[in-house]
């Protein structure tokens, strides 16, 4: 689906929404929505903020908190609570996310896992029906397994030398 239509989608999803709800239908809103389904991957709500002022629409901090609220409540966003932060993702017709999370710099990569995805697809579940899935790795990614690997040979090199020098 192309990005308008996807927008589109939710926009009607919204709408909807808070007209059966005999919510008001605020610019805000659907300026934030907007601004969530243009924003690349994973975002803060710093980043978001960001992005709304520059296209000249500030919020404030509790109308963007209760409208994510309201946006994950509606399976709009999805909000990750990775080490030590917490990311927001537009989710509309992108249900299934597997993350490999760095507990060394923190680095978020989403991957495609065929087996996994087949596993959880096929998988009974009692009593429950699935809308989507998100699974965490925690592992070190190969850059800081690098700057890892760096440190422990600069200290053994160091501890050679001084065994030399005895």
């Amino acid at each position: 689906m192309t990005k308008n239509i996807v927008k589109e989608k939710v926009r009607d999803i919204l709408d909807g929404y808070l007209e059966m709800n005999n919510h008001r239908k605020t610019s805000e809103r659907f300026a934030i929505l907007d601004a969530v389904y243009d924003m690349q991957g994973h975002f803060s709500l710093d980043e978001l903020s960001l992005a709304l002022e520059n296209s000249n629409f500030r919020v404030s901090r509790a109308t963007l908190y209760n409208t994510m609220r309201l946006f994950i409540e509606l399976r709009l966003v999805v909000r990750h609570r990775f080490i030590g932060q917490t990311k927001y993702e537009a989710c509309y017709n992108n249900e299934d996310h597997i993350h490999q999370i760095c507990t060394v710099c923190g680095a978020v990569t989403e991957i495609e896992a065929v087996e996994i995805t087949d596993a959880i697809a096929n998988t009974k579940f009692q009593r429950f029906r699935k809308d989507g899935f998100s699974l965490y790795i925690y592992g070190v990614c190969s850059r800081c397994q690098a700057k890892m690997s760096r440190e422990r040979n600069k200290l053994k090199q160091k501890q050679d030398k001084a065994n030399e020098n005895r």
